[in-house]
């Protein structure tokens, strides 16, 4: 997906058209000179260029480069491709994605009052400096693409030999498969099954959290039984537990079916990954699933020091 630059545009004052000019200083703040640059997650804003001109085209009112607030024109980019923590490099330049689109200004933005609507909340992008440096008008871009890794990790002794079928972990996977469905992240999953030895399973967790895995999504040995050891071992590894949600479901499910309150789940952070430990029936993992999968966006994009 390699394109290449072909506006760079400034403004010194926010609410105003941003200008052209040949090249532009990309510092940790954002671009040098311009009023949006600051300490926070939208500091360069992103454009197609193609995008513009059907944009302009179907309205028939002349949208001059700048004019949509756009740091950064590209051409050849497919950026309907992007998602969240993508990285854009633009000539010695690397940007990391931090938000698709953005609120309508409405009144306040100049093509919206000439045209009735605009093109950078439904097509605009914005990311934070990464790598800094200068660009110039022509440098080569190219999207970079990440993956959004979850791992799906089933504790059960009779699953792990054979004798019983996992049905939670599929459940899982298939839940999670379906709400990103649709979005842009590109997600990739994984599953294994062990037994429910606390040594195997701390292994898994700091291989994950040593390659930065984004969530972790166990199932089984959250009870009270004699081998049900999944919280001990997660929070010997985590740094800080989210005790929030766990709790959340405990009261909701608990409220009907005492039996949920005997539950141990957790949910943790380790480094940069997220984990969820459910219990192991089939019931009980949609359940959970259904209410993790409101805030987990959310929870990956805090990880990154986003979605404040």
């Amino acid at each position: 997906m390699s394109g290449r630059v072909v506006g760079l545009h400034i403004s010194k004052e926010k609410g105003t058209v941003k200008l052209p000019v040949t090249a532009a200083e990309f510092t940790p703040l954002g671009i040098a000179g311009d009023a949006h640059a600051g300490n926070w997650h939208r500091q360069v804003s992103l454009l197609d260029a193609a995008a513009a001109k059907r944009f302009v085209e179907a309205s028939n009112i002349p949208v001059a480069p700048g004019e949509f607030a756009e740091n950064v024109l590209l051409e050849g980019v497919d950026l309907l491709r992007a998602a969240p923590l993508d990285r854009l490099i633009a000539g010695p330049v690397e940007l990391e994605i931090t938000q698709i689109g953005k609120e309508c200004h409405g009144a306040g933005c100049s093509v919206f009052q000439r045209v009735g609507e605009c093109l950078m909340p439904k097509q605009g992008l914005f990311a934070r400096v990464i790598t800094p440096g200068i660009v110039k008008v022509g440098e080569k871009a190219e999207l970079i693409e990440r993956t959004l890794n979850v791992h799906v990790v089933t504790l059960s002794d009779r699953a792990a030999t054979g004798d019983y079928e996992d049905r939670s972990g599929p459940r899982i996977a298939e839940m999670i498969a379906a709400h990103f469905t649709g979005t842009r992240w590109h997600l990739a999953i994984d599953r294994t099954v062990i037994p429910d030895e606390p040594e195997m399973l701390a292994k898994i967790l700091e291989r994950d959290r040593d390659e930065a895995t984004d969530v972790v999504v166990t199932t089984g040995g959250t009870g009270i039984g004699p081998r049900d050891i999944t919280p001990e071992v997660i929070l010997e590894i985590a740094d800080r537990e989210i005790p929030g949600i766990m709790e959340h479901i405990r009261v909701k499910y608990g409220t009907d079916k005492p039996s949920a309150l005997l539950s141990r789940s957790v949910a943790a952070v380790m480094g940069d990954t997220i984990i969820y430990a459910l219990p192991g029936s089939v019931r009980a993992v949609e359940e959970y699933m259904a209410e993790i999968l409101k805030t987990l966006e959310h929870a990956i994009l805090m990880r990154h020091g986003l979605g404040h």
